[in-house]
């Protein structure tokens, strides 16, 4: 059996009530919520809020509500605190996919595409990613005694960009992993870990203004890319 949990704090910085917030004239958990609902892997759907404007939402919309304590929604909280605390309350489930609600444009496809990917390749977790210039692996960082040196290692640097490995970065769409390994060791990078590769647009995060602005754009421009 497979959770879907939803993390949605009340407080942004760069958004006021970022959540809630309208994007084409619904809240921005309408879409990753509307997108876990149609996905046949996830069994049950959660979303674990402080805030009761948000939780009564999540109600609103036929799933799963859990308050958490002011204590795990700080600017400073991690995702693995919120799952552990979740996983407290849902304890039958076998496998989590967490679903931040600031990724409008992944949609159903994606989560079961990348489920299906988890369960063929038995992974022990799975990261959607999108591929990234891999000339950062020929950057240096300082050491402790104010040194260059790679950032991975001192050969890269030196090497043609063609020698070098394919670059991804996290694009904070979807996370999956199985619930014995995360209580275990609350790590999203596990050994086993798989990924799952999705598209700049799919991959746009909703951080700033900005962002919201672009979303908005890409639904005016191209109507297709939010459709469940």
């Amino acid at each position: 059996m497979t959770l879907a949990i939803i993390p949605a704090r009340a407080g942004s910085k760069g958004i006021k009530n970022k959540n809630l917030t309208l994007l084409d004239g619904k809240p921005l958990l309408y879409y990753t919520i509307q997108a876990a609902k149609k996905a046949k892997c996830i069994d049950e759907i959660v979303l674990s809020s402080d805030g009761e404007e948000i939780l009564e939402y999540g109600k609103s919309q036929g799933i799963q509500t859990l308050k958490r304590p002011s204590s795990l929604s700080q600017d400073d909280t991690t995702s693995d605190k919120v799952i552990l605390h979740t996983l407290e309350f849902y304890p039958q489930y076998q496998n989590i996919i967490l679903l931040q609600p600031t990724s409008p444009f992944r949609t159903t496809r994606h989560i079961e595409e990348s489920f299906e990917r988890f369960k063929k390749r038995n992974a022990n977790a799975l990261i959607s990613v999108i591929a990234i210039d891999n000339k950062i692996l020929k950057a240096f960082i300082l050491d402790d005694q104010d040194n260059l040196k790679g950032i991975c290692n001192d050969f890269f640097p030196f090497m043609p960009r063609q020698s070098l490995p394919t670059c991804f970065m996290s694009n904070g769409a979807i996370y999956i992993i199985k619930s014995e390994i995360f209580r275990i060791n609350p790590t999203f990078l596990p050994l086993n870990t798989d990924y799952y590769l999705m598209d700049k647009q799919s991959s746009l995060d909703i951080d700033c203004i900005d962002d919201l602005i672009n979303a908005e754009q890409i639904i005016k421009g191209n109507i297709k890319c939010y459709n469940r």
